[in-house]
């Protein structure tokens, strides 16, 4: 089983609840979205959508392997759905099939590709599957471009029932072997540090990216990039001082945990420490906003995907 939620800068990848049926019902009963699927019904009904919850539930009929909803995490908003089944192949590799929908309303945004890359992981190394295929429709450009920016190729083609059609249509076998995930490797290493700041309620400091900076919006623990020949607690101690114009000591920093996540273009490295004790008030020199809130509540903000697992961390500790 692989843990869920499932998290990206942007989204969240979740298992349906039946309280979703309505977002699913609404978002899929447009036939500009199912011309493209080959495995949904048009038009789609309330209660084709609970079908799909119950089976994603394992408790229905329907063959959808492991499938999830895409949550945009800022506004909680379903904005389509993603999984993976198994194929029965007779030379024994372990093989899925990969298949997804954004609703129109949210397309051109990029959350088709970034659910894909934040699955795929989880296809190799949870599931521990050789290959993952799609079929996509020929005449959906974009759905493709989606595929190739992940690394997958063409292989070939295939007519495929479209029921929104009524009719079999051509569509492309797009293909990526876990072998091809080689290239990971050569993505460069970015170390950072930061701190979860507590003050006496247990409250925990996070800052919020400014505009015209990557994630901007997003709420992050403070912290920044280690410069060459500094130690993480001198690279923090010097960040603390810049970013909030407080100051602190190696002593009062208590290494706690860190996070490993792989961005598109860099992998990020992040220790975490927890800090009680500092000199100074709090305060954004770099234009950034500043929350107190209660570690509890930090499930609930927009956060960047690297930082969502300290979160967990941090609740279970304090």
């Amino acid at each position: 089983m692989t843990q869920v939620p499932i998290g990206s800068d942007r989204l969240t990848l979740r298992l349906p609840a039946p309280g979703d049926a309505a977002s699913i019902a609404h978002l899929l009963n447009d036939e500009d979205v199912v011309r493209h699927l080959s495995h949904v019904p048009f038009p789609y009904s309330i209660e084709d959508a609970h079908s799909f919850i119950d089976s994603s539930l394992g408790r229905g009929l329907l063959k959808v392997g492991h499938a999830f909803l895409i949550e945009e995490r800022s506004t909680h908003a379903v904005v389509g759905a993603i999984g993976v089944r198994a194929k029965d192949l007779p030379d024994g590799l372990a093989v899925g099939e990969i298949g997804y929908w954004v609703g129109k309303a949210h397309w051109g945004q990029g959350f088709a590709t970034e659910a894909v890359a934040a699955l795929l992981p989880h296809c190799f190394d949870v599931w521990g599957m050789d290959r993952v295929t799609a079929n996509v429709n020929a005449e959906n450009v974009a759905s493709r471009r989606v595929l190739e920016k992940c690394a997958f190729s063409a292989v070939g083609m295939v007519d495929l029932w479209m029921p929104a059609r009524g009719h079999a249509t051509p569509s492309v076998v797009m293909v990526l072997g876990a072998d091809q995930r080689a290239c990971d490797n050569a993505l460069p290493i970015l170390t950072v540090v930061a701190v979860a700041l507590l003050d006496g309620d247990d409250r925990v400091l996070i800052a919020q990216r400014p505009e015209g900076k990557a994630m901007a919006g997003l709420w992050e623990f403070p912290g920044g990039k280690i410069a060459p020949g500094e130690s993480p607690e001198t690279a923090l101690i010097r960040e603390l001082n810049e970013e909030l114009g407080i100051d602190t000591e190696q002593s009062c920093l208590a290494p706690f945990c860190f996070a490993s996540h792989r961005y598109d273009s860099f992998h990020l490295l992040m220790p975490l420490y927890i800090c009680r004790v500092w000199a100074g008030q709090p305060r954004g020199r770099e234009g950034q906003s500043l929350r107190w809130v209660a570690v509890n509540d930090l499930r609930d903000i927009a956060m960047p995907a690297a930082d969502v697992p300290l979160v967990a961390m941090l609740r279970d500790f304090l």
